[in-house]
């Protein structure tokens, strides 16, 4: 993490080559009180923003994106 509380460049890129979009993931955890997700939801990336966050197209509707350091998902 930078000093600002992001992930560096360098992580960001290994997380867009370690999730590029199409590739199907499973929630392992989100810290998300509001989130409907709970573990074992899976879905499709559709993309990874600056900051690291994976958004996600949920096969039950959410686009809600996992947090970078704080969500945790895996690849299937």
């Amino acid at each position: 993490m930078n000093s600002n509380g992001f992930p560096s460049r360098k992580t960001v890129a290994q997380v867009r080559q370690m999730y590029p979009p199409g590739c199907r993931v499973e929630l392992i955890s989100m810290d998300d009180p509001y989130s409907k997700l709970k573990p074992g939801d899976r879905g499709t990336v559709r993309t990874v923003d600056d900051t690291g966050t994976v958004f996600v197209r949920w096969d039950n509707g959410s686009g809600l994106g996992v947090v970078y350091g704080v969500d945790r998902i895996r690849k299937l």
